[in-house]
């Protein structure tokens, strides 16, 4: 639970003690093996998680090819938001790349909170201009920098996770070709 009182405080603003005790409520953990889907695409996904530890990864198939849309890590939530928050069906699936442990609200309970705990639209306000945020800066990115500088930037922030998934997946989270990222990844190295 300290973990949990600690990324809501972080991400989301001060809450009283009892207040983080009444929103841990609402979340069950779960757990996922390797390879194991958190959702799949064509579905409606029911729930909302925090990864605690693991490493999911965010795809779709288009025109047979897979594209990774994101790689999610420790204290980064988890959910496919068309479903979620929709009731679309998913455009993306969601599987563990390792064993993951999560801290999951179900929709049935999401909607629970937000009628008995008001100040809960807050923090969800806030949630959805994170996210915004990071798509934003992702697009910005896409649009003003090479792949060069895309690679360099990532690789600042993510550096354990070029050792922990396959590359491919993040040169597709790039939005480069694996050749392009592994001309660009043989130049760091012989760089270094």
């Amino acid at each position: 639970m300290q973990n949990f009182n600690k990324l809501i405080q972080e991400h989301f603003g001060q809450l009283t003690d009892q207040e983080l005790e009444m929103l841990y409520s609402y979340f069950t953990e779960e757990k996922l093996q390797k390879n194991d889907i958190f959702t799949e695409s064509d579905k409606v996904c029911n729930k909302l998680s925090i990864v605690q530890s693991g490493i999911l990864r965010v795809y779709t198939l288009s025109d047979g090819k897979e594209i990774t849309q994101w790689i999610s890590t420790e204290n980064y939530l988890i959910t496919e938001v068309m479903g979620f928050f929709f009731d679309q069906p998913n455009r993306w699936t969601i599987q563990a790349l390792t064993d993951t442990q999560l801290l999951t609200i179900t929709k049935e309970n999401y909607r629970k909170l937000c009628k008995e705990f008001p100040k809960w639209i807050e923090i969800e306000k806030r949630f959805i201009v994170k996210c915004f945020t990071m798509m934003e800066e992702r697009v910005f990115s896409h649009l003003s920098m090479s792949a060069e500088e895309r690679y360099y930037a990532y690789f600042q922030y993510n550096k354990a996770l070029f050792n922990q998934v396959p590359l491919q997946y993040i040169a597709s989270v790039l939005g480069m070709t694996a050749e392009t990222f592994s001309r660009i990844r043989k130049r760091q190295i012989e760089n270094s």
